[in-house]
């Protein structure tokens, strides 16, 4: 229950920030977040929403070596994964508003399996999946226009390189 009220309040107030923007007035220097910083975050998350994991591989696995190592390697991934994420979300901004989007579902889904209400896995998955094939043709929307305003038309650039290499005017 409280790692879902945590994803709530954290996925709710950073969708307020993105949404509406930060109206308190700005003192100082824009301070801009260190790559360090973000990857403790990431591990310290990470950390805390891997109890659930060891509790579960604890069902799963008698050897401590293997629950160890599984943890490890996670951690590691989400860190050599972290640089790449954000130079991808950096690019595609309304990425992380459909990712915050998913971090309220998910937040809502363990809240209410914590009072012993079960959502199927199943509607979950549906959901992003769908939300995710939606971003994916907006950004290949997004990109195509990108494509055409930059390029012109094509008889037109054709005309200003040819009048360009015989020297006259565009």
């Amino acid at each position: 229950i409280l790692g879902g009220v945590f994803l709530i309040a954290k996925g709710t107030l950073e969708l307020h920030e993105r949404l509406e923007g930060d109206h308190r007035p700005k003192q100082g220097r824009i301070v801009q977040a260190v790559f360090w910083q973000v990857i403790v975050q990431i591990v310290v998350l990470d950390a805390v929403f891997s109890l659930d994991s060891v509790i579960t591989a604890v069902g799963m696995v008698d050897e401590l070596w293997v629950m160890i190592t599984a943890v490890c390697v996670a951690m590691a991934v989400m860190i050599a994964a972290s640089r790449p994420l954000m130079a991808f979300v950096s690019r595609h901004p309304t990425v992380v508003i459909l990712c915050l989007g998913f971090l309220l579902m998910i937040g809502f889904s363990l809240v209410v399996e914590g009072f012993g209400f079960h959502i199927p896995k199943g509607y979950l998955y549906a959901a992003i999946g769908f939300s995710v094939l939606i971003e994916a043709a907006n950004q290949l929307g997004r990109r195509n226009r990108e494509k055409v305003i930059s390029t012109g038309d094509l008889r037109e650039r054709t005309s200003e390189a040819v009048l360009r290499l015989l020297g006259g005017r565009v």
